[in-house]
């Protein structure tokens, strides 16, 4: 009997899956597939992190619909070709995704598509991982919004986003199903060495997971949200990151299940975080290549420096700042790292040690679970300050003041840095102060002046304002 192919990508889940929902309305058996797309030029490879998170979300995905009498289809290649010799293998007659954004895979797509329906084969994307589609949100000539306050003013205008699709009770199986990798075999987790302890002892991926964090975040932290989301050392944020990187959880879902608490500030300014999200996809959506090419071209001169040594004692957690430390040792770590410390650590790199924003968006990408096309680069880009709708661009904020205010007590910094765990409060952030003074060997002096560090940035954003 002809079948229907549901191909999952960054969509993990059974819950508000208009793709899985559309194949089981096709009334013909349901093939889930998986495809591990490493060939295709233009997509980006995923980093150590994300391989990590995919192997065990896949795994947590291929439990889910076992329980629904089903499999999950394992295939690892270019996925035009994958998901083309899949469709003749099965007897394909339509092929249902949810939509990604970024150039490449559109474009990827676009030709599968053409290629299908060019032997008949119906195939269509889905509108999963998104509340609002970049092309449903311009101003009123039509351009892209670059700015966020105007872009979400006018998603608020929008209509309310539907209500999340229930997850299906079961799906039709065919009589005999296609041949699949074991996940296992695609040597997506870490040896030798296994690096991962830390993320195993922080995550647990999977759509299960993604739906119990999200209660206890609305019962537990929503009430604090909007002051307790700027202090690191408080479980104050969701931590829904990752989830929704990998679609275990869909945006309607979040944003349903925390409107229906009631309107209150805390409620919208955790959905203006969801808004943010939408408004790095949208930016992605427009871009030719947002993770590479600087938004604002006029920063295409900035006078970036070399990388040299800095760098490697940035990635340690060794720049002699407890909280750039504390932020790159807990990334190391955890694969995660609180929002607000994201934005110092990267302010450090970019400014204090004037190294290209991109060498900052790679390690990120390679390192954190919940790295994310849009939002990685889109991130980076803002506090370096070529980016749309950036914070004052010449704003370099400085380490030491930044973890005296979100950091008062030390506590962030106690954890993730023992050494200084004896230091009191008024010294923490500065431990060049403490006397006896710490060994270098024990904990490293400044490796930079932040003062003469601010001095030289500002020169330099002069030099491309076309002030200095």
């Amino acid at each position: 009997m002809p079948a229907t192919i549901v191909w999952f990508r960054n969509d993990l889940r059974l819950a508000d899956n208009p793709a899985l929902i559309a194949g089981l309305g096709s009334g013909r058996p349901v093939i889930p597939v998986f495809v591990l797309d490493e060939e295709t030029p233009g997509i980006r490879p995923r980093g150590a992190a994300s391989r990590w998170w995919l192997h065990h979300s896949v795994r947590a995905l291929e439990a889910s619909l076992r329980s629904l009498g089903s499999r999950l289809i394992l295939r690892r290649g270019a996925a035009e070709q994958v998901i083309g010799d899949l469709a003749r293998e099965c007897d394909a007659t339509t092929v249902y995704w949810n939509r990604a954004y970024d150039p490449g895979t559109r474009e990827r797509d676009a030709r599968l598509e053409q290629s299908l329906g060019a032997r008949g084969v119906a195939a269509e994307g889905l509108k999963a991982n998104l509340l609002f589609e970049p092309w449903e949100v311009r101003t009123a000539s039509g351009s892209p919004y670059k700015v966020f306050t105007a872009f979400w003013r006018a998603c608020r205008a929008i209509k309310t986003p539907a209500a999340p699709l229930p997850a299906p009770r079961k799906l039709p199986a065919p009589g005999v199903w296609p041949a699949s990798d074991d996940v296992a075999a695609w040597r997506l987790l870490p040896t030798a060495p296994d690096w991962s302890g830390g993320l195993g002892a922080t995550w647990k991926p999977g759509e299960a997971t993604a739906v119990t964090r999200l209660a206890d975040f609305l019962d537990d932290a929503l009430l604090d949200y909007r002051k307790g989301r700027d202090v690191p050392s408080k479980s104050a944020t969701s931590r829904l990151s990752p989830h929704l990187a990998f679609g275990e959880i869909g945006p309607r879902q979040i944003w349903h299940a925390t409107t229906s608490r009631g309107d209150s500030p805390a409620g919208e300014k955790f959905l203006a975080e969801l808004g943010w999200r939408e408004f790095a996809y949208s930016l992605l959506f427009h871009s030719d290549n947002l993770a590479q090419r600087n938004f604002r071209p006029e920063f295409d001169r900035f006078p970036w420096l070399a990388e040299d040594v800095s760098l490697d004692a940035w990635r340690r957690g060794r720049t002699g700042y407890p909280i750039v430390d504390a932020g790159m040792r807990e990334l190391w770590t955890t694969g995660w790292m609180h929002n607000r410390v994201r934005m110092i650590a990267a302010s450090f790199l970019t400014k204090d040690l004037l190294i290209d924003w991109r060498v900052g968006e790679r390690w990120f990408w390679d390192t954190l679970v919940d790295a994310d096309a849009a939002n990685n680069p889109m991130g980076w880009q803002w506090v370096a300050g070529c980016g749309a709708d950036a914070a004052p661009y010449f704003r370099v904020f400085n380490p030491v003041l930044q973890g005296e205010r979100f950091d008062p007590n030390g506590d962030y910094v106690r954890r993730w840095i023992p050494e200084l765990a004896s230091l009191p409060a008024d010294l923490i952030h500065r431990p060049w102060d403490a006397d006896p003074a710490i060994p270098p060997d024990i904990y490293p002096a400044p490796i930079v002046d932040h003062a003469a560090a601010r001095q030289r940035a500002l020169e330099a954003f002069g030099k491309v304002k076309g002030t200095g």
